[in-house]
C-alpha cells in the first residue's frame, strides 16, 4: 500500500483521494483549515500552512509518504525542491511543481522551449505597472503570478482601471510574491484544458478536448468535447507533449490554451487535475483523478476512453456563512442524466465554488445548477 502527503484537500483533492484509495492507497490529506473536503474521505489529515516551510518539512519527516502530491499553489515549493533531493519523490516532480505554482517562471519556461504565448509583462509596484501598460497595450489582463481558480484577475481597458486592478490581484494572490503579470487580451474563439497524461512507462496520452468558460477569472462551466480543427488540436498536443516533456515525472497536467481561428496559444499550466476537468466524471471511463493515481502509481493505461460527451456548471455560494444549507437539488436531478457533486467545504464566501452540476450538455446542467441555492442556516 502507498503512502500519500496530499498537500492541498479541496475538491479535486476529495476525488483524487477516492481515485486513490480504490486502488489501495493510504491518504494523508494537507490544508490551511480543518475538515476541508479530502480530509473527510482521507485516513488522516494535517491542518498547517503550507507556505510554513519548517511545518512543511516536519510533516514530511514524520510521515514518511511514498508520494506528495500537491493540489494548490499555495506550497513553499523550495523544500519540495530539497525533499526531492534527499529521496522523496514529488507528483509530477518537485521541479514542475515549482515552475508552475508560480505563473512567470512557468511563462518564462514556455517562452524559452519556443511556444507561442501571448504578450506579457511583470510588475512588482503600481509605478511599474503603469509603465508597462502602455508597452503591453490596452485592454490587458492583470494577475497575480501566484493564484489558483483565476483569484485576483481582472481586464483593464484603460489607465484609470489599475489602480483598482493592481490591489485586487495583491489581496487576492496565493502565498507572499507581490508580483503580477500582465498580458495582452487574446481575442479568442474558445479556450480549452487540454488534459495531458504523463506514464512512468508509456506514451503520453491526450485527452478529448474540454471547452471552458470563465466569469472573474474563475471557471463557470466547461464542455467536453470542444470541436477543433484537426491541425490545431495537433498543435496543442504538440506544444503540450513539449512542456511536460521538460517539466518531466508522471501524472496527469491541465495545459491551457486560448484558440483563435488559425492559431494556439499556451496560457497556463497545473501539473495536477484541473478544475475545468471535473466534467470528466461524467464523460470519461476514467476521470482525470483517476487518470492521476494510475499514472503516479506506475499503473497501466491502455487507453483513455470518451463514453458520452458532457458537460459541468459550478454551484456558488453567494455570501459568507458557517452554518448554511442546500435547496433545490431535489429539482437539479428531476433533469434527466444530471449529477449533484456536493463538496463538503464547511464554510461559504461570495462566489466560493460549492459543488457542480454534471450532465449530458451545457444547457441541461446551466438549467440545473440554477435550480440549486446555498442558504444561510442561522
Amino acid at each position: 500500500m502507498k503512502k500519500i502527503l496530499l498537500l492541498g484537500s479541496g475538491e479535486l483533492g476529495k476525488e483524487f483521494t477516492i481515485s486513490a484509495k480504490r486502488l489501495g492507497c493510504s491518504v494523508i490529506a494537507c490544508d490551511r483549515y480543518a475538515d476541508a473536503p479530502a480530509m473527510q474521505v482521507a485516513d488522516h489529515f494535517e491542518v498547517f500552512d503550507m507556505l510554513d516551510g519548517e511545518k512543511l518539512s516536519k510533516i514530511i519527516d514524520q510521515h514518511v509518504p511514498d508520494l506528495i502530491v500537491p493540489e494548490v499553489e499555495a506550497i513553499r515549493t523550495e523544500v519540495l525542491l530539497q525533499k526531492e533531493e534527499q529521496g522523496h519523490t514529488v507528483v509530477p516532480s518537485a521541479r514542475a511543481t515549482n515552475l508552475t505554482m508560480n505563473r512567470d517562471r512557468i511563462r518564462d519556461r514556455a517562452v524559452e522551449l519556443g511556444l507561442r504565448t501571448p504578450n506579457f509583462r511583470y510588475a512588482e509596484s503600481m509605478a511599474e505597472l503603469e509603465t508597462l501598460a502602455n508597452k503591453v497595450g490596452f485592454p490587458l489582463v492583470i494577475k497575480p503570478v501566484m493564484s489558483s481558480s483565476g483569484k485576483g484577475q481582472r481586464t483593464v481597458n484603460s489607465l484609470k482601471d489599475l489602480e483598482s486592478a493592481w490591489f485586487y490581484a495583491i489581496e487576492n494572490m496565493r502565498g507572499d510574491r507581490k508580483r503580477v503579470i500582465l498580458e495582452e487580451f487574446v481575442k479568442f474563439e474558445f479556450e480549452i484544458t487540454l488534459l495531458t497524461v504523463k506514464q512512468h512507462q508509456g506514451d503520453t496520452l491526450f485527452c478529448s478536448p474540454i471547452g471552458h468558460y470563465q466569469e472573474r477569472g474563475d471557471y463557470q462551466n466547461s464542455w467536453q468535447k470542444q470541436p477543433m480543427s484537426d491541425s490545431l488540436l495537433e498543435r496543442a498536443e504538440h506544444m503540450a507533449r513539449v512542456v511536460t516533456d521538460d517539466l518531466g515525472g508522471a501524472g496527469i497536467f491541465g495545459v491551457e490554451f486560448f484558440v483563435t481561428k488559425d492559431d494556439v496559444i499556451f496560457s497556463e499550466l497545473s501539473p495536477r487535475p484541473h478544475d475545468t476537468g471535473m466534467v470528466t466524471m461524467y464523460t470519461q471511463d476514467l476521470s482525470e483523478f483517476d487518470l492521476h493515481a494510475r499514472a503516479i502509481l506506475g499503473m497501466p493505461i491502455p487507453k483513455i476512453r470518451l463514453i458520452r460527451e458532457g458537460a459541468s456548471h459550478v454551484i456558488l455560494a453567494a455570501g459568507s456563512d458557517e452554518k448554511f444549507d442546500f435547496v433545490g437539488i431535489d429539482e437539479a436531478l428531476d433533469f434527466s442524466d444530471v449529477d449533484v457533486r456536493i463538496f463538503g467545504k464547511p464554510t461559504t464566501r461570495p462566489n466560493r465554488r460549492m459543488g457542480v452540476v454534471l450532465g449530458p450538455n451545457l444547457e441541461t446542467v446551466t438549467a440545473a445548477a440554477k435550480k440549486i441555492k446555498v442558504i444561510s442556516g442561522k
